[in-house]
């Protein structure tokens, strides 16, 4: 079982939309460029995110697309279910009619597996995903910090 890419794609947008939102509407146009995402597979994505109301467009000059929610009130179940992705482990889609029209053996565990990985989608917020595009840079300004730390530490008692 894995994601496809019109879930990824989805994904990857928002966090897009989301982190720029605060300069005004974003265009598709300018997601597409920078995501390297098809133009016209954006609109169909956005269709189905604009008739979930997660974002909202707005039309005309400096027109585009904003959230219509906060970021911590989208998760990422809620992206995926919005472009149809099925989140189901199971061959038979829930219907229990896996193994020639009766239940397999192991529908249970596959089951078990779709409500785990719902719960894990929808406990992510937009937001902790726009945040993490933040932290990397912090993150690694504080190592290269520590990093340097510890070499004049180390010059220091080689000195002494």
């Amino acid at each position: 079982m894995r994601l496809t890419t019109k879930g990824r794609f989805a994904v990857t947008a928002m966090i897009d939309l989301a982190s720029r939102q605060a300069e005004g509407p974003v265009t598709l146009a300018g997601i597409a460029e920078r995501q390297h995402i098809s133009l016209s597979y954006l609109e169909q994505l956005f269709g189905k995110l604009r008739r979930h109301q997660i974002v909202s467009s707005v039309r005309g000059p400096g027109g585009g697309y904003r959230l219509a929610r906060e970021m911590d009130a989208i998760t990422v179940a809620d992206i995926i279910i919005a472009v149809d992705e099925p989140l189901d482990a199971t061959q038979c889609g829930g219907k229990e009619n896996c193994h020639d029209a009766h239940r397999c053996m192991t529908h249970d565990l596959w089951a078990n597996l779709n409500k785990r990985m719902y719960a894990y989608l929808d406990s992510v917020t937009l937001e902790a995903l726009v945040n993490r595009q933040v932290r990397p840079d912090a993150d690694m300004a504080v190592l290269k910090n520590i990093r340097r730390r510890a070499t004049l530490a180390l010059h220091a008692s080689a000195v002494a």
